[in-house]
C-alpha cells in the first residue's frame, strides 16, 4: 500500500478524519435514497482523485461494511498502484465475459475487495456503457453494502456521464487552487444533463484548517 492511504498509514491524522466525516455525511439518514453504488469523480484531471475513493472505501470497510471499490478509469488507472495489486484481469476482463467469475482482489484490509481496471481497451466510454456494466452493477450490489467506482474527470471524457445514470450518487471531488469555476460548473451540468444524482463535493489540497 502506499501512503496515499492516510487512513491506514496515519489514521489519526486531521486528513483521515476528513475522510471518516465525509462517510458520516454520505451514508447518513438525511439522504435522500441509500447509496449503494457511488461515483467518485473530478471534473479536470485531479491525480488525488483516485485516492479520495480510496480512503473512503477504507472509512465504509472500517465500520464493518461489505466494500467493493471498483476501478472504471480505464484511461489512467491508479487503485491497483494504491494498494499494490496485479492488474492483469479486472473490470475490462469481467465486461469481455460477464458470466466469467468476477475477479475480486482482498485489499488487506478486512470488508474491502478490490476489482481493479484489467488491460487496457480502445474504447473505454463505450465499454463502460455496455449492457454489461449494468449487469456487473447488479451482480455486486447483491453481496456489498457499498461500492465505489472511481471514474474519469467528467469534462475530459464522456466515461463518467455514462457511468453517473447507474449510481445511486455521484461524489465531486474539487481541488482547491486547481479546479476551476468553470470547469466545476461545466461538470455540474453535465452530469445533471444525463440525469446524475450529485449527493456533494469533498475540497482536496485545501489549506490546513480547511474543511471537507
Amino acid at each position: 500500500m502506499t501512503a496515499n492511504l492516510v487512513c491506514i498509514t496515519d489514521p489519526a491524522s486531521p486528513a483521515a478524519e476528513a475522510y471518516r466525516r465525509l462517510r458520516v455525511n454520505l451514508a447518513s439518514p438525511t439522504q435522500e435514497a441509500p447509496l449503494e453504488a457511488l461515483l467518485v469523480v473530478a471534473a479536470g484531471p485531479e491525480p488525488e482523485k483516485a485516492s479520495v475513493a480510496a480512503n473512503l472505501a477504507v472509512t465504509f470497510a472500517r465500520v464493518g461494511k461489505r466494500v467493493v471499490l471498483v476501478d472504471s478509469d480505464l484511461r489512467q488507472p491508479m487503485q491497483h498502484t494504491i494498494f499494490g495489486l496485479p492488474n492483469d484481469q479486472g473490470l475490462t476482463t469481467v465486461l469481455a465475459t460477464p458470466a466469467a467469475e468476477l475477479p475480486l482482489q482482498e485489499s488487506g484490509i478486512e470488508g474491502l475487495r478490490l476489482l481493479t481496471s484489467g488491460p487496457s481497451v480502445t474504447l473505454p466510454a463505450e465499454t463502460l456503457a455496455s449492457p454489461a456494466m449494468k449487469a456487473l452493477i447488479q451482480r455486486l450490489r447483491k453481496s456489498s453494502d457499498v461500492i465505489l467506482f472511481d471514474a474519469p474527470p467528467v469534462v475530459s471524457a464522456t466515461d463518467a456521464a455514462e457511468l453517473a445514470v447507474m449510481m445511486d450518487g455521484i461524489l465531486l471531488v474539487v481541488a482547491a487552487g486547481r479546479t476551476r469555476r468553470d470547469q466545476a460548473e461545466e461538470a455540474l451540468q453535465l452530469l445533471n444533463r444525463v440525469g446524475g444524482r450529485v449527493v456533494g463535493a469533498t475540497l482536496i489540497n485545501a489549506p490546513a484548517g480547511a474543511r471537507t
